[in-house]
């Protein structure tokens, strides 16, 4: 797997690595990992050379920042870049209280969404101090999408609530150097446009809009991307999970059982996929790469096994066929960039 940097529009350079490593599941998300599982399963994503590693306070309510700091504390500062989140302040709290979502054995901790200037600093310390360093290279603005807060107009409230003040705070630490670059993570390529459109931003990590599945995000906000040199860090490049199981049976899309034309859809691309005997899984995973802003993916991984089985999903070979195949099916967008820049 290769590994490289990616300089930001702010001028900040970045160790970066094709797959990195996405936090979430060492938050204990649907099931408990035991403290030795993950610290293997950290241990296997640096032996198998990811260099990029993006956790949240959401994630387990700070367990999975202080799982990944404690790992990444022991290694050489510059040799990994570290993303977390902002927008949500957690507050301790008694165990009755706590608000953990889809994440189990969690400590008792709440959330508060607050996505203004004074919000954003608490989260930032709250941050640093679980995780253990001195430093966050990349800060993202955290789910100001519909996916998280229901309707449109609650997603465009807080979306303002951040360019009115947490924004400040982001360019505050960026420039202080405490933070070396800043951008939101997503559920959705609308909103990412609209606060790329309003901000500096370097980096925007989104989550399931550009994949085997869906390439909206190619009308209007990677071009914008594109233009002004912002990076893209692709997470839910399964969209959750259809794109690595298939059309099967309890098939999940963005995290609820999958419709009837999704699976419709994930079926025709898995039969051309299996007619060149490559992983559905496997071309999902290196699809997004292709498209140049997308420095890294970064899937969700839970063991040492999963790590291992990540590495050879993306080192499967794919012949350039496949993707001409998609393409005539319609299947996959005429102006997809896609491995190896077969047309």
């Amino acid at each position: 797997m290769r590994q490289g940097t990616f300089t930001c529009p702010s001028g900040a350079t970045l160790i970066t690595s094709e797959l990195g490593f996405g936090g979430a599941p060492l938050g204990n998300l649907f099931t408990a990992i035991p403290e030795e599982v993950a610290e293997q399963t950290l241990a296997a994503t640096w032996d198998a050379g990811m260099r990029l590693y993006d956790t949240a306070p959401l994630y387990g309510l700070g367990l999975s920042e202080a799982r990944v700091g404690g790992f990444l504390s022991q290694k050489p500062r510059d040799s990994f870049t570290l993303s977390t989140k902002a927008g949500r302040v957690l507050e301790d709290c008694p165990p009755a209280e706590a608000t953990p979502d889809k994440f189990v054995d969690t400590p008792s901790r709440r959330i508060v969404y607050d996505y203004s200037y004074d919000g954003v600093m608490r989260s930032f310390e709250q941050s640093l101090d679980r995780l253990g360093l001195d430093r966050i290279d990349i800060l993202l603005c955290h789910d100001v999408d519909i996916f998280t807060h229901g309707t449109k107009e609650a997603s465009d409230a807080r979306a303002a609530e951040f360019l009115a003040g947490g924004y400040r705070a982001f360019v505050k630490l960026r420039d202080e150097g405490t933070v070396r670059a800043i951008g939101a993570g997503l559920n959705e390529w609308q909103i990412s446009e609209h606060l790329a459109r309003q901000g500096d931003f370097d980096l925007f990590l989104l989550a399931g809009r550009y994949t085997l599945l869906e390439q909206e995000a190619l009308e209007s906000f990677l071009p914008l991307c594109a233009e002004r040199g912002i990076g893209i860090l692709l997470g839910g490049a399964y969209n959750s999970g259809i794109l690595a199981t298939g059309a099967v049976v309890g098939a999940v899309y963005n995290y609820t059982p999958a419709p009837a034309e999704i699976r419709v859809r994930v079926d025709a691309i898995e039969q051309i996929c299996t007619a060149h005997n490559v992983p559905l899984a496997a071309a999902a995973l290196q699809f997004p790469l292709a498209h140049p802003q997308v420095i890294s993916v970064i899937p969700g991984v839970r063991s040492p096994d999963e790590v291992a089985r990540a590495m050879a999903t993306f080192a499967h070979p794919i012949p350039a066929a496949l993707w001409s195949d998609l393409r005539e099916a319609g299947l996959l967008r005429a102006d997809a960039p896609v491995p190896g820049g077969a047309s």
